[in-house]
């Protein structure tokens, strides 16, 4: 009995084999040389806890919602071990377009004498209720609580008009519809009820003038019933039936703005535990905090940063250790964090350091002067953590995004592009460091050119990016087109 205890354990720590990852399907593909106006460029993307629903926002401030088609038959048709133990060609994930619908305009802060942009930020599923989809869309000031339903197409019928005469003066003389004599027998129309059905969206709550700067992440708790906002410099606990009222649990501003030092780049909260979030700054470092120890959340219960390398600073050090990104795992034991550089996966139980890093852009430090004159050294690439927390994925410049195996002993790494023909990059094992309080490096040089020697073109970026929180697959945006691959 031990002996085969030993075996099993051994054959769920081997890391699982590379994936093949292959096209699935796009959304809003442009031709080659079609111009691609600003406000149809994609700035949000987010599957649903179910991952039946995708959901994307754009510039233009509008909220497009997919739905899944093959779910229904991929539930009917048996489990999915089932499936492979069959050797049944499995079916990709398919969506189909729902609707869209307007979420913000551009406003103007007469105040400040600010413009507000309309531009999508963040989007977030809430729990579903009655049939109906849920979910919080925000752009830099002002965030909404929108209510998605499909509802019943209602029909006029019975009318005892002739719909073929309408009244009018035809040749000089009077047509009506009325049949001479007069009607005998007066009916009123009657509306009924059709089967179709077309879904509906309506605002149910609008949180705003809570932020004095730009709003960069909002987050759903898993109690179902508080949500989380934050800006540069403060984060603001919501009630979802309250929207005149807020508390702030995170304050970083300085008595002297001159003093400013950080800023709040992101913040999640915990999956699981509804007490516990974390925030990420612009100094690379990353905070866990527990709502039950204050109202406002000054001190952090833990910090996690990595240790300062020996050697001189750069001009660019601290810009290209600024988080922009971070994402807890669905068990909510690992958080994955993104800087300009690096992806790094970190325990919560250990803080001395991440787990791993992975390098993302070190092909990129001759560069640096180049990428901070043309701004590009501030682009701010999300990313994603799958279901099953053995992979991660993250967005870099000519539309390309890498997926990363992040389970001990796994060395896969793999480039793709967002396009019909992915154009998968040769799986190259590369021997991670060796653990060094559990941390691990995983590096592969590309000196500037992807993988089949072409230069980058630091002008199309693939910034936003999703995966299913069930399956591999995953949704990303190349400009205003959402492209999507499975495994």
């Amino acid at each position: 009995m031990n002996g085969d205890d030993e075996e099993v354990v051994a054959a769920s720590a081997d890391p699982s084999p590379p994936l093949e990852w292959r096209f699935s399907q796009v959304f809003g593909e442009r031709s080659a040389g079609e111009e691609v106006h600003e406000v149809d460029v994609i700035s949000a993307i987010e599957f649903d806890n179910s991952g039946d629903h995708l959901a994307t926002g754009d510039r233009g401030g509008r909220v497009v919602l997919f739905e899944r088609t093959d779910a229904k038959n991929l539930h009917s048709s048996g489990a999915r071990k089932d499936l492979e133990e069959t050797d049944y060609p499995l079916r990709h994930p398919e969506f189909r377009y729902k609707t869209e619908f307007q979420s913000h305009d551009p406003e103007f802060d007469y105040l400040k004498s600010l413009e507000i942009e309309e531009k999508i930020n963040k989007i977030r599923w809430c729990q579903t209720a009655n049939g109906a989809l849920f979910l919080l869309s925000t752009n830099d000031k002002t965030i909404k609580f929108w209510k998605v339903q499909d509802k019943k197409i209602k029909k006029v019928c019975d009318i005892n008009s002739d719909p073929s005469r309408t009244a009018g003066n035809v040749n000089g003389e009077v047509n009506s519809s009325f049949p001479p004599g007069g009607i005998s027998s007066l009916r009123l129309p009657v509306v009924v009820t059709s089967h179709e059905s077309s879904p509906v969206a309506r605002c149910r709550r609008v949180y705003s003038h809570a932020h004095d700067y730009h709003i960069n992440s909002i987050s759903n708790n898993s109690d179902g019933e508080t949500f989380i906002s934050a800006d540069d410099l403060r984060i603001n606990l919501w009630n979802l039936e309250i929207s005149n009222q807020s508390f702030n649990i995170v304050d970083v501003k300085p008595e002297k703005m001159e003093d400013l030092s950080e800023v709040i780049t992101s913040a999640e909260f915990h999956p699981t535990h509804c007490n516990m979030l974390a925030y990420s700054s612009s100094k690379g470092s990353i905070r866990l905090i527990d709502l039950r120890q204050s109202a406002l959340c000054d001190s952090h219960s833990k910090l996690f940063e990595e240790p300062e390398a020996a050697g001189p600073k750069s001009f660019f050090t601290e810009i290209i250790a600024s988080v922009s990104d971070i994402k807890f795992a669905k068990d909510g034991r690992y958080l994955l964090s993104r800087d300009y550089m690096t992806l790094k996966l970190w325990d919560i139980n250990m803080d001395s350091g991440p787990v791993a890093t992975f390098q993302v852009h070190e092909h990129l430090k001759p560069k640096l002067c180049d990428l901070y004159e043309n701004d590009s050294i501030f682009d701010k690439f999300e990313c994603c953590i799958s279901g099953n927390g053995l992979r991660a994925a993250t967005g870099s410049y000519s539309n390309l995004f890498r997926v990363f195996g992040v389970s001990p002993g796994s060395t896969e790494t793999a480039t793709l592009e967002a396009s019909r023909n992915p154009m998968r990059r040769h799986h190259v094992p590369v021997p991670s460091s060796p653990f060094k309080a559990l941390s691990r490096v995983v590096s592969r040089e590309s000196h500037g050119v992807d993988g089949n020697s072409n230069a980058l073109d630091y002008t199309t970026k693939l910034l936003h990016l999703a995966w299913h929180p069930k399956e591999n697959s995953i949704a990303c945006a190349a400009g205003n087109s959402l492209y999507m691959y499975y495994a």
